[in-house]
């Protein structure tokens, strides 16, 4: 008869049949295995969502739930201007107009825009009528590659509106003015979220200067 002292039984043997037990005492019947197997495969959730996109009245139709607004503008609504860049709200190459204000649309639901206005850079002008945003990109050479444009044009008409509005940011000196001087640090500070990795930050600012009626 073997005494537990003759047993041999090292740490990485006791690990797999401790792996071993606890997997066989988990397992399901086989009338239990059926309901959890059928809830692993269930269909996503459809919602129809209409929203109001460059002016235009869109209505989209059994869209998965989990949809972003950046992925329904340009998968479902084929609109490819609105850059996908990190895809975590980090860059602002996704940066779009939602009722007035700039929001990250990689980070959105489409679901939560229902009977919202959306504009995007298509929306902003076109290449026979230029907004004058672009117009002064393109004038000052706010871009390079051009892949961060589209979100920091739409930023960058966003931000003038919030400076008019009298917004304030972290440099903002007054918090109790009734509006705020668009300086190039304002500009700077609001700009912050999108990422120009060509690095045409300068000429930016001198683009959305001029068109905030500052000398640039």
């Amino acid at each position: 008869m073997t005494s537990p002292g003759d047993l041999e039984l090292n740490r990485r043997d006791l690990m797999v049949a401790a792996a071993a037990t606890a997997a066989v005492a988990s397992a399901p019947s086989g009338a239990g295995a059926q309901p959890a197997a059928a809830a692993a495969v269930r269909a996503p959730s459809k919602a129809t969502v209409s929203m109001m996109v460059n002016g235009e009245a869109r209505r989209l139709v059994d869209l998965d739930t989990r949809t972003t607004l950046l992925d329904a503008l340009r998968e479902s609504l084929q609109m490819p201007g609105t850059k996908k860049g990190c895809d975590h709200g980090q860059c602002g190459a996704c940066t779009v107009i939602v009722d007035g204000r700039r929001i990250n649309s990689c980070l959105s639901l489409a679901v939560m825009h229902e009977g919202e206005s959306v504009t995007t850079i298509e929306g902003l002008g076109t290449p026979d009528n230029l907004h004058a945003m672009q117009a002064a990109f393109v004038k000052h050479d706010g871009y390079q590659c051009g892949y961060c444009t589209p979100g920091q044009i739409c930023s960058a008409v966003a931000v003038l509106d919030e400076i008019k509005a009298g917004v304030p940011s972290h440099v903002t000196a007054d918090l109790t003015a009734a509006s705020y001087d668009p300086t190039a640090d304002e500009i700077r500070e609001r700009m912050s979220g999108n990422i120009c990795r060509c690095g045409a930050y300068s000429n930016i600012v001198d683009a959305m200067s001029e068109v905030a009626g500052r000398r640039a």
